[in-house]
């Protein structure tokens, strides 16, 4: 079979068969990528850094500067953007330039009822007093320009003083102290120093979670419970 070599346009062909014409064939051209669309059904406003910004700060805990070298000033570029984008989840971003940390709350939406979408963990009592400590070692060390590090010793002792209010043997104490601790690095309060497992830097977010005065108040309650003589048995 031979094919010919006249132009398509050709009104014959060698046999004298008629050649009709050809219904036109539509190709729809697929959309182009470009700084506003990132990927095929794109229809998001945001531009890439952004987004990843705006990610991180829902899977959360935070945004850290040290830690998200990158996201940091794509968070601050987009502020307002990001805001916007937060209030449509009924959310709010809280912001610390000089702390260098942000993160995500639940709006206070008065009597509106909305979806919470942010998950919650509910602190134990020894979760209480250990993130007490930690918030006073940071305040301790904004004081003196320093960064708050502890070690894995100084929390167990700084909580040992209250195993009698947990009416607990020693080693389930311990237990609870410890889970405590992994709570605290599940959740980037604590990150462990490079080269160092048992010292670990606390997030400068406490300072945003813990005011002053919440700091004082509770000192004020666990003061007592700590001066509280152990119940006998």
């Amino acid at each position: 079979m031979s094919w010919h070599e006249d132009p398509i346009e050709s009104s014959r062909l060698d046999d004298g068969d008629e050649v009709h014409d050809a219904e036109p064939v539509v190709v729809t051209p697929l959309p182009r990528r470009n700084n506003d669309v990132l990927y095929l059904g794109d229809t998001g406003r945001l531009s890439a850094d952004a987004r990843r910004a705006l990610c991180q700060l829902l899977i959360g805990p935070s945004i850290d500067q040290q830690r998200h070298a990158r996201l940091w000033p794509a968070l601050l570029r987009n502020e307002a953007t990001l805001r916007s984008a937060l209030s449509d989840l009924f959310l709010e971003l809280v912001l610390d330039r000089e702390s260098g940390v942000a993160f995500t709350r639940q709006a206070d939406t008065e009597d509106l009822d909305t979806p919470v979408l942010l998950r919650t963990s509910p602190l134990t009592f020894i979760d209480s007093v250990l993130l007490l400590y930690l918030r006073q070692q940071l305040g301790e060390a904004d004081a003196r320009g320093n960064r708050a590090v502890v070690a894995d010793a100084e929390m167990a002792e700084a909580l040992a003083v209250y195993e009698k209010n947990l009416s607990t043997d020693r080693a389930g104490f311990n237990r609870r102290v410890a889970s405590a601790v992994q709570k605290m690095k599940d959740n980037h309060i604590l990150t462990r120093l490079a080269g160092q497992e048992d010292r670990h830097e606390v997030s400068p977010a406490l300072k945003l979670l813990f005011s002053a005065e919440d700091v004082s108040a509770l000192s004020a309650v666990y003061r007592q419970l700590r001066e509280t003589p152990a119940a006998e048995a």
